[in-house]
């Protein structure tokens, strides 16, 4: 098979990708909107949401244009490739067309999922699961595109060597991480403000029921679900799946001088598609359904893609690196890993087990003990993923040849990753089926729609929260062995360039450059989140003194004979969050420059490893514990523990309220904030080499 023949495969496997999206999309556009005001309902959401995007993305553009003439003024001086500028921009282009379509998608199907409800559960389910495999194959279909065009550009038409078209594709990478990172963060910012405040006003203060249309803060809490879950995470995941591929096979010519090692990742990606694809049609349950059946459901779609490309891998294997057929277990290394930190992050979130019922439990000594509880959760939640990710490293390492060489070891990591994300378009979409049955809820409560109907979306919008942990473990854990072979990617680009091998020559940990490195890294994870928790909490800030005072000056709003000034909080949340976005995302990209130059590569290398180490426990501890509060609330409002608007409900309230920006905001961006380190110290290697001061 030669190389044309793999590069249309892999054109072919996108075009699939998005073909199905498409189709999909059309089939739930086709769906009913409802009532006259659930339309005007779901109009209002979306109108709110396109208004967030056009503003944020004017920022973006700015801060791309500014980063590509640093590019090019450094392509010009000879630190880079003429093509990384323009690979740069294509990278933060399509991580943040993912997120556009998927949010537009999400918000026209929120009123039609409401509407499905009506009929029964499980075609709820289905539009909701449908809307979010328009994302999850918009994504894989989009990165898989980036890929293959980058690769046909630079490997036939301009007939680069193969190490300097990997090195090229990298930096698309840093545009994906930059363009990830700035809306993971902004929506997340933008999502958790409206939630704050929507519930600590309007459910702690006010004590009406969570999207009541009383709440001015309500639209606004729909919109951040869908600027923050559905597009922020589009473009979360479509870096953490291009930087998982390109790194492998960075890592692949490294190791085997070789196109077959680049193009069993590429292959392994492109039937991880057609997998998905097929797993889709096995997600349908009964009428009545509980969660466990629900997330049985959504299991068995995940489970049939991930044992068909656990299967298909191992001919892939043997047929292109038979003399090293045994990396085949590093990918199913991988794909197993996914798997049970999926299921662990379901153990500690989900209000089918015992850590967020006893956490539930805990409210009935007071807010104090649920907020203790739901740390100690989170804290504990950390171990298994840990040992999960290490026992998958030192695996991978092994099954690749890493005893008789590094490269190869750290190829079969980088494949261990590529493994975890292969089925990315099902996980995905079992993720981002989430923020839209939430809203349905939030129409069904506002549109005045049956009680049977907000109990369905209930029921939906409970299981979106377990699988949303769910996929921000997924992603973590594929973070940290993608930042693993980025890390690898830095050290043996460093050593390609002319002087640069003796300055990475000595990295042991009692190097006080290393060292030094070391805990700087293992600093900027929490600095980091410190930022963007400071920034929901002004941000919040300003939505509970609106929410107040429109409770308090606006006549017959609490009594229903007037309608809240809806527009007034979107704005709010938006001027707020994309304000907020900057620092964080400026601190992410500046750092390891400085580092560069002041520790140099040795020092960079500390820091890489210490945020890599740092940043993964740091993004599971948040994350989980955000999802077992939201899950314990939940536990109670279904008449546990006194049920909804007893003081247990409130000490509840309260610890959603602090878990909103762990789970939405801070924690999942410190995973790109890992991986965004490895692309911008890669990128400016050369510049580092030259300049810097010690190491």
């Amino acid at each position: 098979m030669n190389d044309y023949v793999i590069v249309a495969l892999t054109l072919a496997a996108s075009l699939v990708a998005l073909i199905f999206a498409a189709v999909t999309a059309k089939r739930v556009m086709k769906f009913s909107d409802g009532s006259e005001k659930m339309k005007k309902i779901s109009m209002s959401v979306r109108e709110g949401a396109n208004a967030y995007l056009k503003r944020q993305y004017a920022i973006v553009l700015v801060f791309f244009g500014v980063m590509f003439v640093v590019l090019g003024v450094m392509a010009i001086l000879k630190f880079l490739t003429p093509y990384v500028p323009f690979a740069f921009l294509t990278g933060g282009f399509f991580s943040g067309l993912s997120g556009f379509i998927g949010m537009k998608i999400a918000t026209s199907s929120n009123a039609k999922t409401a509407n499905a409800c009506m009929d029964g559960l499980n075609k709820g389910l289905r539009v909701a699961f449908s809307a979010g495999s328009v994302m999850g194959f918009t994504v894989v279909g989009l990165g898989l595109l980036d890929i293959t065009l980058w690769l046909f550009l630079l490997k036939f038409v301009f007939k680069l060597p193969d190490e300097e078209v990997t090195a090229a594709m990298l930096t698309f990478g840093m545009g994906a991480s930059s363009m990830a990172l700035f809306a993971r963060v902004g929506g997340g910012i933008f999502t958790k403000a409206a939630d704050v405040g929507a519930d600590l006003v309007g459910k702690v203060e006010a004590g009406i029921p969570e999207d009541d249309p009383r709440n001015p803060a309500v639209i606004a809490d729909n919109v951040g679900d869908n600027v923050g879950d559905v597009a922020g995470m589009g473009a979360d995941l479509y870096e953490s799946y291009v930087g998982s591929v390109i790194s492998s096979l960075a890592l692949g010519i490294a190791a085997y001088h070789s196109f077959k090692a680049m193009a069993l990742p590429l292959c392994i990606a492109a039937l991880g598609v057609l997998c998905s694809v097929l797993g889709t049609f096995f997600v349908k349950t009964k009428e009545g359904a509980s969660q466990k059946q629900l997330l049985g459901a959504l299991s068995r779609g995940t489970n049939f893609s991930a044992i068909l490309i656990a299967i298909i891998a191992l001919p892939l294997s043997r047929f292109f690196l038979a003399e090293q057929w045994t990396v085949y277990f590093a990918v199913l290394a991988g794909l197993i890993s996914g798997v049970l930190i999926g299921r662990s992050t379901e153990y500690y979130t989900s209000d089918s087990y015992k850590p967020t019922q006893n956490l539930a439990k805990t409210s009935e000594t007071g807010t104090a003990t649920v907020i203790i509880g739901g740390l100690s959760v989170g804290m504990l939640s950390t171990l298994i993923p840990i040992v999960i990710v290490s026992a998958c490293v030192l695996v991978s390492y092994i099954v690749s040849g890493g005893a008789e060489s590094a490269s190869k070891g750290l190829y079969g990591i980088a494949l261990a990753a590529v493994g975890m994300l292969s089925t990315l378009g099902i996980t995905l979409a079992t993720d981002a089926y989430g923020p839209v049955a939430d809203n349905a809820g939030g129409i069904a409560e506002m549109a005045g729609l049956d009680k049977s109907v907000r109990e369905r979306t209930d029921a939906l919008d409970s299981l979106g929260n377990t699988t949303a942990a769910t996929g921000k473990g997924f992603a973590i854990g594929s973070a940290a062995l993608t930042a693993l072979a980025l890390m690898a990617s830095y050290i043996d680009k460093i050593e390609t360039i002319p002087g640069g091998s003796e300055k990475i020559s000595n990295l042991a940990i009692n190097n006080p450059v290393v060292l030094i490195g070391l805990f700087i890294g293992a600093c900027l994870p929490f600095v980091f989140a410190a930022l963007t928790m400071n920034s929901v909490g002004r941000a919040a800030q300003s939505v509970v003194k609106e929410v107040r005072r429109q409770f308090k000056e606006i006549t017959g709003l609490m009594e229903g004979k007037a309608e809240a000034d809806y527009a007034k909080c979107v704005d709010l949340c938006t001027r707020s969050s994309l304000h907020e976005m900057i620092v964080p995302t400026i601190v992410a990209v500046i750092v390891p420059i400085i580092v560069g130059i002041l520790l140099g590569p040795s020092g960079v290398v500390g820091m890489l490893a210490g945020a890599t180490a740092s940043g993964f426990l740091m993004a599971v501890f948040m994350s989980n514990s955000g999802g077992a509060w939201d899950n314990a609330k939940k536990y109670i409002e279904a008449g546990n523990f006194g049920g909804k608007g007893s003081e247990n409900h409130k000490a509840a309230v309260v610890g959603d309220t602090v878990g909103d920006p762990f789970k939405d905001t801070s924690g999942p961006s410190i995973n790109i904030l890992i991986k965004l380190l490895s692309m911008v110290s890669i990128v400016f290697a050369a510049l580092v080499v030259k300049i810097s001061l010690f190491g």
